[in-house]
């Protein structure tokens, strides 16, 4: 996992990007390295007792959204927060822990064709290093055409077609009939191939050498 191989000096902050036809889902984990922890609790636990309370949790997380930036054709979209979690002071300050959250938005209508998505992380530049990728996508609808990356990985465009739902459907139809239609003319043949040698079997005379 890459959380387990980043610098101690960085502070990794991994991005998984989802698309549905009608929302975009976010997996964020920021994985503090043991020689950058201190300066990232510093943030978090702002009164510095050893603890988070739900309170410095929550006005972190609202700083990290703050910082990411989510556009469709162009479009600003507001992600909102759907789950988080932060591990416990010690944790973090040994680098051993990750801060995760999961993050929504619901897109504007979009009729079928290209579209484009745009994400950009600018949660601490100063000492953060990034990944970010588009997961595959969990409906027929959407299909990713391309992927682009910028050098620190801290922004992602993503092009992708969406499909109808008459579309979707007549594609839920096709690939199993294709399938169905192999398997009957791989049968077919198989038979054909079988009834040749029978009958050249039954047309042999007894002693007869092979032709």
């Amino acid at each position: 996992m890459p959380a387990l191989a980043h610098r101690k000096d960085e502070f990794l902050q991994a991005a998984r990007v989802a698309i549905d036809p009608g929302r975009v889902r976010i997996e964020l984990d920021l994985t503090p390295g043991i020689a950058v922890a201190e300066d990232v609790l510093g943030q978090i636990d702002a009164d510095r007792d050893g603890s988070i309370s739900a309170g410095e949790a929550d006005r972190y997380i609202a700083g990290v959204v703050r910082g990411i930036a989510l556009e469709v054709d162009g479009r600003a979209l507001t992600p909102l927060l759907v789950d988080r979690a932060i591990p416990a002071v010690d944790v973090l300050r040994r680098g051993e822990g990750a801060i995760r959250m999961q993050l929504s938005v619901s897109l504007p209508p979009l009729g079928a064709g290209a579209h484009r998505l745009r994400y950009r992380n600018g949660h601490r530049s100063d000492i953060g290093v990034y990944l970010v990728n588009a997961l595959v996508p969990s409906s027929d609808r959407v299909a990713i055409t391309d992927q682009r990356r910028d050098v620190d990985q801290r922004e992602l465009e993503v092009a992708y077609l969406l499909r109808g739902e008459a579309a979707a459907v007549r594609r839920q139809w096709i690939a199993p009939g294709l399938a169905g239609l192999a398997i009957a003319a791989a049968a077919l043949s198989l038979a054909r191939i079988s009834r040749r040698g029978s009958g050249r079997l039954r047309d042999r005379t007894p002693g007869a050498a092979p032709t």
